[in-house]
């Protein structure tokens, strides 16, 4: 048996330092008093809750692999714990992506977008004629860069080489068109 079998009553940072001892016990409290947490932020971040399961058992993963190097000072155990989910998410999305687009068909796609049309066969990356319309009707820049982004499935550093602009700039540009799309898009649905 653990330290920890009536585990209700234990505080999370001393969880935290049973299970970096390896406590069984502790471990398992760990999860049963932090799960719903863990599962509803890997949900909320990757809207898919098979892919949602797997990032929140890879997030208790790291966290009892870094259970050791938890530091009470810099934050409360969940706050920790969430951080990690989150993380786990962003890369469980990231190697979700698709492959980035080759460059003539990124270019077709831009060209077509900024027209307000959907080429043959980007049905699927171009949900419908009303995105590329409100995409086109987004300045250049910001249109160009959203297609690189979300389209292309390039990152703001590629995007920001492909177009010669600042990481900043092309951070900026991805930011807002994507923000004026969803605004069109609330727009229209009002």
């Amino acid at each position: 048996m653990g330290l920890f079998s009536l585990s209700d009553r234990a505080s999370d940072a001393a969880l935290v330092t049973a299970l970096a001892v390896g406590d069984q016990s502790a471990a398992t409290a760990f999860v049963r008093r932090f799960q719903g947490p863990v599962f509803g932020l890997a949900v909320s971040i990757t809207r898919d809750r098979a892919l949602a399961e797997d990032v929140a058992q890879e997030a208790f993963l790291r966290a009892w692999r870094a259970a050791a190097s938890y530091d009470q000072r810099r934050g409360s155990v969940l706050t920790w714990l969430l951080t990690i989910t989150r993380n786990v998410s962003i890369d469980a999305l990231r190697a979700r992506r698709a492959a980035p687009v080759e460059a003539a068909e990124l270019e077709l796609l831009i060209s077509t977008a900024l027209a307000g049309s959907v080429p043959d066969g980007a049905g699927g990356r171009v949900e419908s004629l009303a995105a590329a319309q409100r995409l086109a009707r987004l300045p250049t820049e910001q249109s160009r860069a959203v297609v690189l982004a979300v389209i292309g499935g390039h990152t703001a550093a590629e995007v920001a080489a492909h177009e010669d602009i600042p990481l900043g700039t092309a951070k900026t540009r991805i930011r807002n068109g994507l923000r004026r799309m969803r605004l069109a898009m609330e727009a229209e649905h009002e």
